[in-house]
């Protein structure tokens, strides 16, 4: 069984290569290479020893695919199209590789651009750019997902800094990161929650810090080549220095999980289209009833629809970018994105393993490997019922659940 990819033919059927520049097709044509020729032919054995390739790290970092839109500090400076279409590349090849970038770049790097002090940014934001440090975003609890705003994780004032103690799960890149970004109330500040005392701050939790521990999820199904953890904070003692002075309530962390959904939008339409581009592949190649299975009727309307919605989704996500450089981007706008592309991909996903029959469920092909990786896109970041409500509340100016 050979572990040489096909080659990828990228849909565009609406022609939206014309609305990019130069520059644009010459990133994008960079990674989706790098893709290919370094991420695919090892991603399956990843995949089935729930390991990540740690040292293709230093490689993704000459891509500027970490932190790409952030200015300044090494960073390269992208455009929203720009950095958008590497993250559509990077889950093309898994969506395990496109959060390793995501977690990086879009919530540890840009928490400390956007909330840190310019001497947190000068020593951290170079070097997670190069790759040679790696960060990651401890928001999400045991029992306070879709709700952050019950976080229990707590920050007590001492004489020379705070006391860290609590619990945060599901954080990726968690047993990797020389940094933590960590969300936690501190006791004794103005709360945001009435049922809860102590303002949302965001602290900088560095590896190897006593009382500080990062232990690997086990046993996960879908995002195998992904590394997952769960954190621990048991009296944890953080300097002054630790505390990312700019972060002011759930607001801070929230807005950096717009830049990362933002992401998620594009990088599902890159599991879309691969799972699109090997069942079209497929179609055509494999004979049944002395024909292609390409040439049948239902085929030909499966693959006519995946094809629509991915130009859908495509048309979404570019004015997204649009929008978002133009900065009227809001947060209901992303939610729209997030939550339509990562279904669309989904689907397209379920419906390529359909296509490719019993041979759909071997890991020789992406399709079982996109689809179960995406129930986990679609749950994280937002579930897709929250994103809804989200829509709902735009709508008709009524919450639906309890802020």
């Amino acid at each position: 069984m050979s572990n040489s990819p096909l080659t990828f033919e990228a849909t565009d059927f609406y022609q939206l290569d014309d609305l990019l520049t130069l520059e644009e097709r010459r990133l994008r044509d960079q990674v989706r290479d790098w893709v290919q020729e370094r991420f695919l032919p090892v991603v399956r054995q990843h995949y089935r020893d729930a390991t990540f390739p740690m040292e293709l790290v230093p490689e993704l970092a000459q891509l500027s695919v970490f932190g790409p839109t952030i200015k300044g500090h090494g960073c390269a400076g992208l455009g929203s199209l720009a950095a958008g279409l590497i993250m559509r590349e990077l889950e093309r090849g898994d969506s395990g590789l496109r959060t390793f970038a995501s977690v990086q770049g879009s919530l540890a790097m840009m928490a400390i651009d956007l909330f840190g002090s310019e001497e947190q940014k000068s020593r951290w934001l170079p070097a997670m750019a190069r790759g040679e440090k790696l960060g990651c975003f401890a928001l999400t609890e045991p029992y306070f997902g879709s709700n952050p705003a019950g976080l229990r994780c707590r920050a007590s004032k001492t004489g020379e800094g705070y006391r860290l103690s609590g619990e945060k799960k599901w954080i990726g890149n968690g047993t990797v990161a020389d940094v933590a970004i960590v969300w936690a109330r501190i006791d004794g500040e103005a709360g945001l929650d009435p049922e809860s005392t102590g303002a949302i701050r965001g602290f900088l939790v560095e590896k190897g810090n006593p009382g500080f521990s990062a232990t690997l999820i086990e046993g996960k199904l879908s995002l195998r080549a992904a590394l997952t953890a769960e954190l621990a904070f048991n009296d944890c003692l953080l300097p002054e220095s630790a505390l990312l002075p700019q972060s002011d309530g759930l607001r801070s962390p929230l807005t950096c999980l717009n830049h990362a959904r933002y992401g998620i939008a594009w990088g599902a339409l890159g599991a879309a289209m691969a799972c699109y581009d090997e069942a079209r592949q497929y179609a055509i190649g494999r004979e049944q009833f002395g024909r292609p299975i390409g040439s049948f009727q239902l085929v030909q309307a499966k693959l006519a629809r995946m094809l629509t919605e991915i130009t859908k989704a495509q048309l979404l996500a570019i004015r997204l970018a649009q929008l978002k450089d133009a900065g009227t981007a809001r947060h209901y706008h992303i939610s729209m994105a997030k939550m339509n592309n990562v279904e669309i991909a989904l689907d397209i996903a379920r419906t390529a393993r359909d296509i490719l029959g019993a041979v759909g469920i071997l890991d020789e092909h992406q399709c079982f490997r996109h689809m179960c990786n995406l129930e986990s896109v679609k749950t994280y970041e937002g579930t897709h019922d929250i994103h809804l409500l989200v829509l709902g509340q735009q709508i008709t100016g009524i919450p639906a659940f309890a802020c």
